[in-house]
């Protein structure tokens, strides 16, 4: 819409005609770059054609950047990530007034975005799209985060030795060992970048490192809070010899690049134990590599700080102390159920109790809980580590995953014979676990009279705090969220993006439940054979809160936005 503005003035000044309108509109949108370059690429208007044109129509003066000595405050108004992502510079502040440079002043949202982040009132002036590229590269690639830095820094000198893959350097696929990742200027590069890489993803609260290859190129990102980040990737010549030094480091075939495999090293840092599971994949430019970061210490142990709403965290706690019977917690992979799991477990974790689990892996190690590797190529599995289990004199047991009806009936079964279980399940809601596990094969019956509780998770961004903002959702999301005739008791936040948050405008994640207890009404629907929507319409009348339902609380309090909610949840059919 807003190209379409600057392309309507353009010809109504008669530079363009409508046909070269249309068409260039039309290259955008398939092959994307701005309206303004398009232009240019065409010999239809020149720079200072488009920057006469705005600056005439919105009263906008125009300057050239090149002859502007810029301060340092004014550059760090802005994060970086902003300023290369919209192709904007800051040229001056005066009091509560930021001067921006850019090429179309027309973006309206961009400039009430500018406002609210910097809390200041925003003077757009007009510059050439090459001037501003240019000043970005002369003020912003300097001053790069010191993560893109480094790596520059490791990786300058065409000559460096990049073969030197010894096994030092504080890492181990054993023993946890004391490391802080320092970079030690003896080093060889390999291992000061293999350092770096892994600090600086400990440093960003990463889940995951991924490297991926490519014909030309190396790309390095972190997933963090669930969301994929792009860092400054090594240089393609060391693709080879970082894929060899992480291998070596996981007790990994460095001779074997046909096949997946997967591999696990130990770390400490700032008296923090920290567990890679490293995953291998052959691609057609070499081996993707993808590294979980499992951070003992960043499990919280406690059931208040999972995020259950005060009612729900009642029933919950309940349950998990009753005697005997199946607890159930689906959700998709990376929804927190390892989480939700372990805290529990430990809850009710007492000298008392004999606890033991199986898991494919075991994720976090817990203190005075027997915890069991599932082992495939030994025939060590799900169902024959539960069988093992029931002749270990166990009062509760934790399945990693029921996968298949020889698993899911041995959990039953130790559910009825005064056993107390815990399991995960893949699905996408509560009440759909329960025809999961019939259409397994497991009796109607049997899971009436095993399951006693289920619960269905999400996780979603949290707004960050350093940039909270007051927004108005557009009506169609409002829509979606059936908030159109609530809306006005609501106040809505965003984050508009700093460098604390990385410009995301969010920061850390927190947890949707939606808990169904197995009431007898709902058995005798369950033993009836009723449709998953029914059995959760059945819920719902008898206060069950949904994921949907869980989400919206999360926005009326100010801790998530409508768009988090909306990716991970489904409206509520009644």
């Amino acid at each position: 819409m807003l190209e379409r503005k600057l392309g309507e003035m353009l010809v109504k000044d008669n530079l363009i005609s409508l046909q070269d309108l249309d068409e260039a509109l039309e290259e955008q949108k398939n092959g994307g770059g701005s309206l303004g370059s398009i232009l240019q690429q065409r010999g239809l208007a020149s720079e200072w054609d488009i920057a006469a044109v705005l600056g005439k129509h919105l009263n906008v003066p125009f300057i050239t950047l090149s002859q502007y000595e810029i301060d340092e405050e004014v550059l760090q108004s802005i994060p970086v990530a902003l300023v290369k992502k919209y192709r904007i510079v800051p040229v001056d502040r005066t009091g509560d007034t930021l001067t921006i440079a850019l090429a179309d002043p027309s973006n309206i949202y961009l400039l009430d975005e500018l406002r609210l982040l910097t809390k200041s009132q925003i003077v757009p002036v007009i510059s050439f799209e090459t001037d501003i590229d240019e000043a970005i590269r002369k003020y912003y690639s300097e001053k790069e985060d010191a993560f893109g830095n480094q790596v520059k820094e490791i990786t300058y000198e065409d000559d460096l030795p990049i073969t030197d893959l010894a096994r030092d350097e504080g890492f181990s696929n054993g023993e946890t060992v004391d490391n802080d990742l320092s970079i030690q200027a003896d080093d060889a590069p390999v291992i000061q970048l293999v350092n770096l890489i892994v600090h600086e993803a400990i440093k960003m609260k990463a889940s995951d490192i991924h490297f991926e290859p490519y014909e030309k190129e190396i790309r390095l990102r972190y997933r963090v809070d669930g969301v994929l980040q792009e860092m400054t990737p090594p240089p393609k010549k060391f693709q080879n010899a970082i894929i060899s030094r992480i291998k070596i480091l996981s007790d990994m075939d460095i001779a074997e690049k046909r096949l997946p495999q997967d591999g696990r090293f130990k770390v400490k840092v700032d008296n923090q134990a920290i567990d890679f599971r490293v995953s291998s994949c052959p691609t057609v430019h070499g081996e993707k590599i993808v590294i979980r970061i499992l951070n003992q210490s960043s499990i919280s142990l406690g059931l208040t700080d999972l995020g259950f709403e005060p009612d729900i965290l009642k029933i919950f706690e309940q349950q998990i102390r009753l005697p005997w019977g199946m607890i159930l917690v689906t959700g998709p992979t990376g929804s927190g159920k390892s989480t939700t799991l372990y805290t529990a477990l430990s809850t009710i974790n007492t000298p008392t109790k004999n606890i033991t689990t199986i898991e494919d892996p075991v994720e976090y190690q817990l203190k005075g809980i027997n915890q069991v590797q599932v082992k495939h190529e030994i025939g060590l599995t799900f169902a024959e580590g539960l069988k093992s289990f029931l002749r270990q004199d166990p009062d509760i047991m934790m399945i990693g995953e029921i996968r298949d009806l020889e698993t899911a009936e041995i959990a039953v079964k130790a559910a009825l014979t005064g056993h107390l279980v815990f399991a995960t399940l893949h699905t996408n809601d509560a009440p759909g676990t329960i025809h999961r596990l019939t259409n397994m094969g497991v009796e109607p019956f049997l899971v009436t009279a095993s399951v006693n509780m289920i619960v269905a998770q999400r996780l979603v961004r949290r707004i960050c705090e350093n940039c909270k903002d007051l927004t108005q959702p557009p009506p169609d999301i409002m829509q979606a969220l059936n908030l159109n005739g609530s809306a006005a008791d609501i106040r809505f936040y965003h984050g508009v993006g700093c460098s604390r948050c990385h410009g995301t405008g969010y920061k850390g994640r927190l947890a949707l439940y939606e808990v169904l207890v197995m009431t007898d009404n709902l058995r005798d629907l369950v033993i009836q054979g009723v449709s998953s929507m029914h059995l959760k319409q059945a819920a719902l009348a008898e206060g069950m809160i949904s994921l949907r339902m869980a989400g919206v609380r999360k926005i009326r309090e100010g801790l998530t936005t409508v768009e988090e909610v909306l990716a991970v949840t489904a409206a509520d059919l009644r």
